[in-house]
């Protein structure tokens, strides 16, 4: 009984693996329009490194304006770190009283909504609102950040 558990186990790891890997490949197109944004961070002193748990090369000290953007399986992070805190985009327009949220955490849901749509992934967030606490996908990065489930923009928790 004990081997027949741990050979599901292994087979359910090696599952999601093969799934992981194909979320990585069907959202490429968008990974790598990070990889060249990111190259153009490392020409301006970024650092980069891969992030296991967020299943994403990671930029670091990137150029611009504070936070973060995700783009497939790149994040481009202006700050040391993504483990910092930081206000929802409902708090941020003012439309709710809510606590801070880890970035790496709302930034790995980003990871996994790419992953799951790949190139349509930009075009529905665009047509959703774009950067905009009313966007759903934002909301559902949130939503994550703040409980650990519910990454998709469309589940009812």
């Amino acid at each position: 009984m004990r081997l027949a558990s741990g050979n599901i186990c292994v087979k359910w790891q090696r599952a999601r693996l093969l799934l992981e890997l194909a979320g990585m490949l069907w959202t490429s197109p968008n990974s790598a329009l990070g990889l060249l944004a990111g190259a153009g961070g490392l020409a301006c002193g970024a650092r980069v490194r891969w992030q296991a748990r967020e299943r994403a090369l990671v930029f670091r000290q990137m150029p611009g304006p504070g936070g973060a953007l995700t783009l497939g399986n790149v994040i481009l992070c202006t700050g040391d770190s993504l483990d910092v805190r930081c206000q929802t985009y409902a708090c941020r327009a003012g439309l709710a009283i809510e606590p801070s949220i880890g970035l790496a955490d709302h930034e790995r849901a980003h990871v996994r909504q790419y992953m799951l749509l790949g190139p349509l992934f930009l075009p529905l967030y665009l047509v959703c609102g774009g950067v905009s606490a009313r966007n759903p996908f934002e909301r559902a990065a949130d939503r994550y950040a703040r409980c650990g489930q519910g990454w998709w923009p469309w589940t009812r928790i």
